[in-house]
């Protein structure tokens, strides 16, 4: 038998979270946009408190999403922040930026600390690099092929998160472009909880792709037209010891999560107490999880097993 992953996940609201402990999540991904990136729900720090009363009566985890890029005017409120959320007994910092990494040695020297950059852990020395830093846990980039990220659990000095579901960014910028350009335009765009981005796209005819686009407090997102999806590619993962599976709910509903989780759910158990009977069975959790999506949303194994030309 294999080492279960936690099964991290992505809630919407504070009601996602019994559900999705009782679907089988371990652990939830939970912040505000002022301080994470791309989330799946916005979650004030009154929200976060009670998500991490929640989730704790049923023994799983919260980590709070401190991963975006901070500028000079948000240094100030760090220390407040992670100190709130040290108070609120949260288990982990999601962080890129080191200034959260030190404010968090200020004032919250035990709080555990996830190294999240999006896109620079590629090589299991910085991993390592950030490790010795403070961080415990290093979440992989998504261009990675299996291959990589094996070999980056194997020389790994900190946990191992790999993202196993849901969109990607493709493309970020601090700016907010799309509401920029409807003032030129002379129409005002809210852009607060990316209420009115859902429905937007970018369209590239030649590949009939369509890009989903939301604005944020961080800027403009344009995301992949693909789902990735590889519950039926658990197994050399699970291993090696990859320390955690994510979900990313950005943009999918409540009742989404809920039964994606719910089959992941499935096919780690399964494929922790039986490899076997997994690999029989694998086809039939992929299927499931096309039924499971969005018309306009086709899943695909994301860089896995495809050779990335830069």
């Amino acid at each position: 038998m294999v080492k279960k992953p936690e099964l991290l996940v992505t809630p919407t609201s504070v009601s996602d979270i019994e559900p999705l402990a009782a679907a089988g999540a371990d652990a939830f991904m939970i912040g505000e946009q002022k301080y994470g990136l791309r989330l799946a729900g916005e979650f004030s720090l009154e929200a976060v408190c009670e998500a991490i009363t929640l989730a704790h009566k049923h023994n799983k985890k919260v980590y709070v999403a401190m991963n975006a890029l901070f500028h000079n005017d948000k240094i100030s409120e760090l220390d407040h922040y992670i100190a709130a959320l040290d108070e609120a007994g949260a288990d982990a910092i999601v962080f890129g930026d080191p200034a959260v990494l030190m404010a968090a040695r200020e004032v919250a020297p035990q709080m555990k600390l996830h190294w999240n950059t999006e896109t620079t852990a590629t090589n299991w020395y910085t991993c390592n690099y950030w490790g010795r830093k403070g961080a415990k846990r290093a979440v992989l980039a998504r261009e990675l092929s299996m291959e990589t990220i094996v070999e980056m659990k194997e020389n790994a000095e900190v946990e191992i998160e790999v993202q196993v579901h849901g969109m990607t960014c493709m493309f970020q910028s601090k700016r907010s472009l799309l509401g920029n350009y409807f003032e030129y335009r002379g129409k005002a765009m809210g852009i607060e909880n990316r209420k009115e981005q859902r429905n937007m796209f970018l369209h590239d005819e030649e590949r009939h792709n369509k890009y989903p686009i939301f604005e944020d407090e961080n800027g403009t997102h344009i995301m992949s037209p693909n789902d990735m999806c590889i519950i039926d590619e658990l197994g050399e993962m699970m291993e090696a010891g990859v320390d955690s599976f994510k979900i990313d709910g950005v943009m999918k509903s409540s009742q989404y999560i809920l039964e994606i989780t719910k089959l992941y759910r499935k096919a780690i158990d399964l494929c922790a107490d039986d490899e076997d009977q997994y690999d029989d069975q694998k086809d039939g959790f992929l299927e499931e999880a096309k039924r499971l999506q969005p018309e306009n949303r086709p899943l695909d194994t994301g860089f896995f097993f495809k050779e990335t030309v830069y």
